[in-house]
Protein backbone atom coordinates (compact mmCIF):
# COMPACT_ATOMS: atom_id res chain seq x y z
CA UNK A 1 0.00 0.00 0.00
CA UNK A 2 2.48 2.74 0.83
CA UNK A 3 4.90 1.57 -1.79
CA UNK A 4 1.43 2.40 -3.83
CA UNK A 5 1.15 5.49 -2.59
CA UNK A 6 4.74 6.70 -3.30
CA UNK A 7 4.61 5.32 -7.22
CA UNK A 8 1.44 7.26 -7.35
CA UNK A 9 3.21 10.77 -5.79
CA UNK A 10 6.14 10.44 -7.37
CA UNK A 11 3.91 9.68 -10.70
CA UNK A 12 2.64 13.55 -9.80
CA UNK A 13 5.64 15.25 -11.36
CA UNK A 14 5.00 13.41 -14.89
CA UNK A 15 3.59 15.82 -17.31
CA UNK A 16 1.11 13.14 -18.34
CA UNK A 17 -0.20 14.07 -14.39
CA UNK A 18 -3.22 16.63 -14.13
CA UNK A 19 -1.53 17.95 -11.39
CA UNK A 20 2.10 18.54 -12.33
CA UNK A 21 2.46 22.00 -12.85
CA UNK A 22 1.19 22.49 -8.96
CA UNK A 23 3.34 19.88 -7.55
CA UNK A 24 6.47 21.50 -9.52
CA UNK A 25 5.57 24.73 -8.00
CA UNK A 26 5.15 23.53 -4.70
CA UNK A 27 8.94 21.96 -5.18
CA UNK A 28 10.39 24.82 -6.06
CA UNK A 29 9.31 26.87 -3.22
CA UNK A 30 10.16 23.67 -0.79
CA UNK A 31 14.03 24.34 -1.86
CA UNK A 32 13.97 28.17 -1.36
CA UNK A 33 12.13 26.84 2.19
CA UNK A 34 15.24 25.00 3.02
CA UNK A 35 17.84 27.53 1.40
CA UNK A 36 16.14 30.27 3.46
CA UNK A 37 15.90 28.41 6.79
CA UNK A 38 19.53 26.65 6.33
CA UNK A 39 21.16 30.20 6.23
CA UNK A 40 18.98 32.17 8.74
CA UNK A 41 19.05 28.66 11.40
CA UNK A 42 23.07 29.84 10.64
CA UNK A 43 23.48 33.24 11.18
CA UNK A 44 20.87 33.53 14.05
CA UNK A 45 21.48 30.12 16.06
CA UNK A 46 25.26 29.77 15.34
CA UNK A 47 26.60 33.40 13.71
CA UNK A 48 24.94 35.61 15.84
CA UNK A 49 24.24 33.95 19.33
CA UNK A 50 26.37 34.13 22.37
CA UNK A 51 26.22 32.85 26.32
CA UNK A 52 24.95 36.42 27.52
CA UNK A 53 25.34 35.65 30.78
CA UNK A 54 28.41 34.77 30.64
CA UNK A 55 29.50 37.50 28.20
CA UNK A 56 28.21 40.03 30.37
CA UNK A 57 29.44 38.68 33.63
CA UNK A 58 33.12 39.29 31.71
CA UNK A 59 32.32 42.91 30.96
CA UNK A 60 31.02 43.70 34.24
CA UNK A 61 33.68 42.33 35.68
CA UNK A 62 36.49 44.34 33.70
CA UNK A 63 34.03 47.99 33.67
CA UNK A 64 33.99 47.77 37.16
CA UNK A 65 37.66 46.88 37.74
CA UNK A 66 37.95 50.23 35.35
CA UNK A 67 40.00 47.72 32.90
CA UNK A 68 37.89 49.03 29.60
CA UNK A 69 40.48 48.23 27.20
CA UNK A 70 40.13 44.78 28.07
CA UNK A 71 36.44 44.82 27.68
CA UNK A 72 36.68 46.40 24.33
CA UNK A 73 38.98 43.16 23.39
CA UNK A 74 36.79 41.11 24.20
CA UNK A 75 33.94 42.58 22.94
CA UNK A 76 36.23 42.98 19.31
CA UNK A 77 37.29 38.83 19.38
CA UNK A 78 33.13 38.45 19.28
CA UNK A 79 31.68 41.36 17.40
CA UNK A 80 30.03 39.16 14.55
CA UNK A 81 28.06 38.10 16.98
CA UNK A 82 24.50 40.24 18.55
CA UNK A 83 25.71 41.05 21.90
CA UNK A 84 29.26 42.00 21.31
CA UNK A 85 28.49 44.20 18.66
CA UNK A 86 26.23 46.31 20.47
CA UNK A 87 28.11 46.23 23.81
CA UNK A 88 30.78 46.75 21.85
CA UNK A 89 29.30 50.38 20.24
CA UNK A 90 29.05 51.55 23.93
CA UNK A 91 32.12 50.57 24.95
CA UNK A 92 33.95 52.69 22.57
CA UNK A 93 31.44 55.44 23.01
CA UNK A 94 32.74 55.47 27.08
CA UNK A 95 36.52 54.61 25.78
CA UNK A 96 36.36 58.48 24.02
CA UNK A 97 35.87 60.61 27.18
CA UNK A 98 35.70 60.60 30.37
CA UNK A 99 32.43 62.31 31.24
CA UNK A 100 29.74 60.46 29.68
CA UNK A 101 25.95 60.75 30.83
CA UNK A 102 23.20 58.14 30.34
CA UNK A 103 21.71 59.92 26.59
CA UNK A 104 24.97 59.36 25.04
CA UNK A 105 25.94 56.00 25.84
CA UNK A 106 22.07 55.25 24.87
CA UNK A 107 22.42 57.03 21.47
CA UNK A 108 25.68 54.64 20.78
CA UNK A 109 23.86 51.91 21.98
CA UNK A 110 20.73 52.10 19.95
CA UNK A 111 22.66 52.80 16.90
CA UNK A 112 23.71 49.13 17.28
CA UNK A 113 21.02 47.56 17.70
CA UNK A 114 19.04 49.33 14.71
CA UNK A 115 22.49 47.62 12.59
CA UNK A 116 22.01 44.07 14.36
CA UNK A 117 18.27 43.82 14.53
CA UNK A 118 17.18 44.18 10.69
CA UNK A 119 20.34 41.27 9.91
CA UNK A 120 18.73 39.11 12.66
CA UNK A 121 15.25 39.50 11.44
CA UNK A 122 16.33 39.58 7.36
CA UNK A 123 14.50 36.80 5.55
CA UNK A 124 12.37 34.95 8.18
CA UNK A 125 9.24 35.96 7.13
CA UNK A 126 9.60 34.33 3.89
CA UNK A 127 9.27 31.38 5.78
CA UNK A 128 5.67 32.12 7.04
CA UNK A 129 4.88 33.23 3.54
CA UNK A 130 6.27 30.32 1.48
CA UNK A 131 4.29 27.18 4.16
CA UNK A 132 1.00 29.70 3.05
CA UNK A 133 2.17 29.74 -0.54
CA UNK A 134 2.84 26.10 -0.15
CA UNK A 135 -0.32 25.36 0.96
CA UNK A 136 -2.69 27.41 -1.13
CA UNK A 137 -1.18 26.29 -3.96
CA UNK A 138 -1.73 22.01 -3.28
CA UNK A 139 -5.50 22.95 -2.64
CA UNK A 140 -5.55 24.85 -6.06
CA UNK A 141 -4.29 22.01 -7.93
CA UNK A 142 -6.68 19.70 -5.45
CA UNK A 143 -9.60 21.92 -7.07
CA UNK A 144 -8.33 21.80 -10.87
CA UNK A 145 -7.69 18.08 -10.69
CA UNK A 146 -11.42 17.63 -9.21
CA UNK A 147 -12.47 20.15 -12.35
CA UNK A 148 -10.21 18.24 -14.33
CA UNK A 149 -11.59 14.72 -12.91
CA UNK A 150 -15.11 15.23 -12.96
CA UNK A 151 -15.02 17.19 -16.66
CA UNK A 152 -14.04 13.27 -17.79
CA UNK A 153 -16.29 11.41 -16.19
CA UNK A 154 -19.06 13.88 -17.53
CA UNK A 155 -17.63 13.27 -20.80
CA UNK A 156 -19.99 11.64 -23.26
CA UNK A 157 -17.08 10.18 -25.23
CA UNK A 158 -15.83 8.24 -22.27
CA UNK A 159 -18.00 4.66 -22.00
CA UNK A 160 -19.52 4.35 -18.78
CA UNK A 161 -17.26 1.14 -17.65
CA UNK A 162 -14.10 3.44 -17.22
CA UNK A 163 -15.77 6.75 -15.76
CA UNK A 164 -15.29 5.54 -12.51
CA UNK A 165 -11.52 4.46 -12.54
CA UNK A 166 -11.00 7.74 -14.40
CA UNK A 167 -12.57 9.53 -11.23
CA UNK A 168 -10.87 7.75 -8.84
CA UNK A 169 -7.45 8.28 -10.33
CA UNK A 170 -8.09 11.94 -11.29
CA UNK A 171 -8.96 12.43 -7.36
CA UNK A 172 -5.59 10.49 -6.17
CA UNK A 173 -3.54 12.67 -8.49
CA UNK A 174 -5.41 15.97 -7.33
CA UNK A 175 -5.03 14.63 -3.57
CA UNK A 176 -1.22 14.54 -3.94
CA UNK A 177 -0.82 18.30 -4.86
CA UNK A 178 -2.47 18.77 -1.38
CA UNK A 179 -0.89 16.35 1.16
CA UNK A 180 2.77 17.87 -0.68
CA UNK A 181 1.83 21.22 -0.12
CA UNK A 182 1.05 20.55 3.65
CA UNK A 183 4.22 18.42 3.97
CA UNK A 184 5.81 21.59 2.73
CA UNK A 185 4.06 24.06 4.67
CA UNK A 186 4.00 22.24 8.16
CA UNK A 187 8.09 21.70 8.70
CA UNK A 188 8.25 25.30 7.27
CA UNK A 189 5.87 26.90 10.01
CA UNK A 190 7.53 24.95 12.56
CA UNK A 191 11.25 26.43 11.49
CA UNK A 192 9.80 29.90 11.19
CA UNK A 193 8.36 29.93 14.75
CA UNK A 194 11.84 28.54 16.02
CA UNK A 195 14.17 30.81 14.53
CA UNK A 196 11.93 33.64 15.02
CA UNK A 197 11.75 32.57 18.74
CA UNK A 198 15.64 32.33 19.11
CA UNK A 199 16.05 35.94 17.49
CA UNK A 200 13.60 37.14 20.11
CA UNK A 201 15.37 35.72 22.68
CA UNK A 202 18.62 37.63 21.17
CA UNK A 203 16.93 40.85 20.81
CA UNK A 204 15.44 40.54 24.60
CA UNK A 205 19.30 39.74 25.93
CA UNK A 206 20.31 42.58 23.93
CA UNK A 207 17.95 44.73 25.45
CA UNK A 208 18.32 43.50 29.43
CA UNK A 209 22.16 43.56 29.44
CA UNK A 210 22.51 46.71 27.62
CA UNK A 211 20.34 48.88 30.36
CA UNK A 212 22.49 47.01 32.96
CA UNK A 213 25.63 47.96 31.67
CA UNK A 214 24.51 51.02 30.89
CA UNK A 215 23.28 51.61 34.53
CA UNK A 216 27.00 49.82 35.85
CA UNK A 217 28.65 52.41 33.65
CA UNK A 218 27.14 55.66 34.81
CA UNK A 219 26.67 54.59 38.22
CA UNK A 220 30.67 54.15 38.21
CA UNK A 221 31.72 57.49 37.02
Amino acid sequence: MGSQFWSEFFNSFSPNSEGFAFMWFILFFLVIAIAIAAERIYYVMVRSNVNSDKFMMEIRKYVTSGNMKRAIELCEAGKQRALPYVVLAGLKKVAESESLDFRSIQNAVDEGTLEVIPKLQRRTNYLSMIANIATLTGLMGTIYGLIIAFASVGSADIPDDQKTRLLAAGISTAMNTTIFGLAVAIPTIVLYNVIQNKTAQIIDDMDEHLVKLINLITGSR
